[in-house]
This record gives C-alpha cells, sequence and structure tokens, in this order.
C-alpha cells in the first residue's frame, strides 16, 4: 500500500510538472513574414499565443502613415493576447518606416493615389493572415489606425469579405456614390479636437453610412485628438496629435466587445 501511494504521488507530481512547464512555456510567439507586391517587399508581422488550441478569429493590423512601427506591431501582440491571430500588415515595404511627417506623407501618397495599389496591399497582406494554419479564414476582421483607419474603411467600401472593421482617429472618407452596401459591421474611434477632420465630414461620413445601410457606431471621446492610441504619439512634435489614455484603453474596449459579439 505504501509502494503504491509513493508511486501514486510521483505520478501526480511528473503530471502536475509536465503541465506547469507548459503554461510557462506557453506565450504570445510573433514571426516576420515577407511576401512582395511586385518588385515590393513587403514585411509583416504575426503574433499568435501558441497555447491556444484550434483555429482562432484573424485580425488584419493596419498601420499609421509612419509605417510599420511599434505602434502597430504591439497591438498585434496584444490582439494575440486576446486570443486572436493578429497580422500587422505592411502597406509601404522595404521597410519603410519614419517619425518624419514629410516622409510619412509621401509614401502614403504613394499607395492611396493609386487605388489599385492601395487595395492589393491590403489584399496581400489580408492573404498572408487567412492562409496561416491557426487562422479561421471565415472570422476575419481588420483594424487601421490613422491612415491605416482610412484604409479599412475604403477597403469596406471596395467589398471586401470581412466581418468588421475598425477606425481608430482614421480620416473618416465617406462612402463613394457608387456603392450601395457593405457586408462588415463598422466600428469607428473618434477624437472630438482633432484638427484634422473637419466637423462637416464626420456628418458626411455618418450619412453616407446610413445611405449604405450600413450596421455601424461611432464612439467620440472628449478632450481626445488625432493619434489618441499611440503612446509614443506626442512625442512627434505634431499640432493636434497626443496620446490619451483613457481614450485608448475605452476604445480597445470597445473593439474587443464588438469581436465578441461577430466571432
Amino acid at each position: 500500500m505504501i509502494m503504491t501511494i509513493a508511486r501514486s504521488l510521483i505520478g501526480l507530481a511528473t503530471v502536475i510538472a509536465v503541465l506547469g512547464s507548459t503554461a510557462a512555456d506557453a506565450e504570445v510567439r510573433t514571426k516576420e513574414i515577407q511576401y512582395k507586391d511586385g518588385n515590393v517587399v513587403l514585411t509583416g508581422v504575426l503574433a499568435w499565443d501558441d497555447a491556444a488550441a484550434g483555429k482562432r478569429p484573424g485580425v488584419l493590423v493596419v498601420h499609421e502613415w509612419w509605417g510599420l512601427n511599434a505602434h502597430a506591431r504591439n497591438n498585434a501582440k496584444q490582439l494575440a493576447k486576446d486570443g486572436y491571430v493578429a497580422f500587422a500588415v505592411d502597406m509601404y515595404g522595404d521597410n519603410k518606416v519614419t517619425t518624419d511627417p514629410k516622409n510619412a506623407k509621401a509614401w502614403m501618397t504613394a499607395v492611396t493615389s493609386d487605388k489599385s495599389v492601395w487595395k492589393r496591399r491590403f489584399q496581400l497582406g489580408l492573404d498572408a493572415l487567412t492562409s496561416q494554419p491557426g487562422v479561421a479564414a471565415d472570422k476575419i476582421a481588420a483594424a487601421g489606425y490613422c491612415f491605416g483607419g482610412t484604409t479599412v474603411m475604403q477597403m469596406a467600401y471596395a467589398g471586401a469579405d470581412l466581418k468588421a472593421v475598425v477606425s481608430f482617429h482614421g480620416s473618416l472618407p465617406p462612402a463613394p456614390e457608387s456603392v450601395t452596401s457593405i457586408r462588415p459591421r463598422v466600428l469607428i474611434a473618434h477624437g472630438r479636437d482633432d484638427a484634422f477632420i473637419p466637423r462637416d465630414r464626420v456628418i458626411a461620413f455618418q450619412d453616407g453610412l446610413d445611405r449604405i445601410n450600413a450596421d455601424w457606431e461611432m464612439t467620440v471621446y472628449s478632450d481626445t485628438r488625432h493619434s489618441f492610441t499611440n503612446p509614443e504619439a506626442s512625442s512627434y512634435g505634431v499640432d493636434n496629435i497626443a496620446y490619451n489614455e483613457t481614450a485608448a484603453k475605452r476604445s480597445w474596449a470597445a473593439m474587443l466587445k464588438l469581436f465578441s459579439e461577430i466571432f
């Protein structure tokens, strides 16, 4: 009897040790994925929790006009912690990242001035995400910041097959007259004091969503300017750009609530 109990205790200790090791080893993993748009090399960042089992919903993260910097990468990692597989897409290529507004504007304009390029870069990132073995390809959303927020809205208008799009401090482009409907649910997080976005554009944007019968919601945060989700925003030295921790946390929670509803 004593020997049996001893062996049982040893076996239990072994199981506990193995489980403890597994829990300790489980963590959010990231890897860079290279893909191409013609001769342009694009490098996105995939983030996932290796402790999660089965296929999980995917979220495409689209960076600000600065390029694929720490802000977008960190948001992809946080989404992985929250249970999603996230891919921070590269819309510029060639590892272009800057803190200089002139460079950022030039790179952004090079993409947005040709809508075929804009759409193709987004779709290439979407394809990279949905091709991952741990991703449920029929459960995909996109979240974008600044230029990225504008991008996810434009892709929704263009017919992207997404369950939801989330725009954080985007430019709020009204739906083109040629668009009569969109597939994804729409969540907008906007700073009331964002001087880059005139009030009449906010109204035109909302009216456009109503015209196409979109399922949308918009939260406007008081005392909040542009780029409010980026902790480094205030360091760029640009008027009207500032981090707001409260608005950042509340808007993130709103996004997770939406995702919990649709997935």
